[in-house]
């Protein structure tokens, strides 16, 4: 490990190998049978990172339980769990549930990361309003072997990833302090901005998340949302009548977001490929300041809650 201040994050932040971070992963249910969401075991879910920095720079979570059997990346006994692709789910996602991390598991988190090296750690995860995985953290960091700083990124997908990247190029900094590593984290985290639309309500209905998007349920069949994430709830943004209206003003909204200053930008999708990258084709074009461009199939953790057909914009500045 290159810095003593370790980073760590969950599977929701879909990120591909990141040196300094280790996911502790959430677990899906699907009809009864568990396994944990890891992008990383698959390879990452990442379909391809463009880097444009040569244009200027060479509880089921409702229930926050922790049902059954696990895996032991951390030492923990359990069946293994078979990975499966974000697709393998579509069909069942009617009956996926989602699950958070059990206090054991992020202590035995910390626990490893202090055997190897790590003085401190940094605990970023996603938003406590929609799940309780950063409780757990926080039970686990009050009797961890070296001091943990949890902190909430108030986001999901890649509005969390964002400040976990953050974090992890602060603590690679010879001589990173928790408190520099951390205070990188939560400015990436104030300034990061999400957007998504889904092809329906029913999903966040279902499972809760809705918050004031409520609001629209008594017209969902007419409309199509346009989402974003607000103090770390699912809020109503706009709503329009048709779903090519709502991906050009998602689009237009991205590059509102983005300004003239260098930002990197995530198109998050499931079973929407096509769009992900069409839209990824025009913001390339219309984003001035683009320094680095993603598309990202999240899997069922994020997919049991939005269903698929969603289509999400992260946008962050490059050098808060």
């Amino acid at each position: 490990m290159s810095s003593t201040v370790a980073v760590v994050t969950d599977s929701s932040a879909y990120l591909p190998a990141v040196p300094g971070v280790m996911v502790v992963p959430l677990q899906v249910i699907v009809k009864g049978n568990p396994y944990d969401e890891d992008p990383r075991d698959e390879g990452s879910r990442d379909e391809g990172s463009r880097d444009e920095g040569s244009r200027d720079e060479g509880s089921r979570d409702e229930g926050f339980s922790d049902a059954g059997p696990s895996s032991d990346r951390e030492g923990r006994s359990g069946t293994t769990p078979v990975a499966r692709r974000p697709t393998d789910t579509l069909d069942d996602l009617a009956s996926t549930v989602t699950s958070r991390p059990s206090p054991a598991r992020f202590a035995a988190c910390y626990s490893s990361l202090a055997a190897a090296g790590a003085t401190a750690v940094v605990s970023i995860h996603l938003s406590g309003q929609m799940s309780g995985t950063i409780e757990s953290a926080r039970l686990a960091a009050r009797d961890a072997p070296v001091p943990v700083e949890v902190i909430d990124s108030r986001s999901i997908a890649m509005g969390l990833g964002y400040p976990v990247l953050a974090a992890a190029r602060a603590a690679a900094a010879e001589g990173a302090s928790l408190e520099t590593v951390a205070a990188a984290a939560r400015r990436c985290a104030e300034v990061t901005r999400t957007f998504f639309y889904v092809d329906t309500l029913e999903y966040l209905r279902r499972s809760g998340r809705i918050g004031a998007a409520a609001s629209v349920l008594g017209s969902a069949l007419m409309i199509k949302p346009l989402l974003h994430i607000v103090n770390g709830q699912i809020s109503l943004l706009e709503r329009v009548r048709t779903a090519t209206r709502a991906i050009a003003r998602l689009e237009d909204l991205a590059v509102q977001a983005a300004g003239a200053g260098p930002v990197e930008v995530a198109v998050q999708h499931l079973a929407a490929r096509a769009r992900a990258e069409a839209l990824a084709e025009r913001l390339q074009k219309r984003v001035p300041g683009l320094m680095d461009l993603r598309v990202v199939e999240v899997g069922p953790v994020i997919g049991a809650h939005v269903g698929p057909g969603m289509l999400g914009l992260t946008v962050t500045p490059r050098d808060v």
